[in-house]
């Protein structure tokens, strides 16, 4: 019997690596796929690829689609400055419209050419921003989606979409996977992180991660400018 594959979107930050460690001791033979999609943070790319190398991925890829273009985020239109202030409870400027439901749909076409019938993804609903594409109702209604607009979903090799990090906390987070080995000295979550990866340690991300960090009672491995 061959091993079971699946396709592990992967950012190059904690979340994600998180997930393709959870993947692997899941049984799967991973696949990383990152998205250039115009990111201010390209130091994260660069992330992906170490942690993709270090979690063992059979292979890597980049896609590249420039939501640059159209602005509206300060992830992609650096005439918007990346807020500071902490998370308020509303949906903020870092919110880039439409990214997960197209990287997913990236996802979605390498993983039908891999025979891969598991897609991961890190989003998560507790200690987050408040986007709405990481929301449970975004994740079932995309698979429901896969699984009618794919050849091999409606020959009965239905695609499972798995968000294994989505109920837990960012401390749950880090420490499982610390406890898959998960190395996240290598990782990128800051979203104005300089092109040598190191954090301002002032936007929500970085908010987030040194909260996680602290709150699981591990040392934060995070390079802070």
């Amino acid at each position: 019997m061959t091993t079971p594959r699946a396709l592990v979107l992967l950012s190059g930050g904690l979340d994600s690596a998180t997930c393709l460690a959870i993947a692997r001791d899941a049984g799967f033979e991973t696949y990383a796929l990152s998205v250039e999609y115009g990111q201010r943070h390209a130091a994260e790319l660069a992330a992906a690829k170490r942690v993709a190398a270090a979690l063992g991925a059979v292979a890597h890829r980049v896609a590249h689609v420039d939501l640059g273009q159209f602005g509206g985020s300060a992830l992609t239109d650096p005439s918007l400055e990346v807020p500071t202030g902490g998370v308020d409870g509303s949906i903020p400027i870092t919110y880039v419209p439409a990214r997960n439901t197209i990287m997913l749909s990236i996802a979605m076409a390498w993983a039908e050419v891999l025979g891969a019938q598991h897609i991961y993804v890190g989003v998560n609903a507790v200690d987050y921003s408040g986007y709405p594409d990481c929301r449970p109702a975004f994740i079932e209604a995309f698979e429901t989606m896969a699984n009618l607009a794919t050849k091999a979903g409606v020959e009965g090799q239905r695609l499972t979409i798995h968000a294994p990090l989505i109920d837990l906390s960012k401390a749950q987070i880090i420490q499982r996977g610390t406890e898959l080995g998960v190395d996240y000295g290598l990782t990128v979550s800051c979203y104005q992180a300089s092109d040598d990866g190191h954090a301002c340690g002032l936007c929500d991300a970085c908010r987030l991660r040194r909260a996680g960090f602290e709150a699981a009672g591990l040392a934060d491995p995070t390079r802070y400018r």
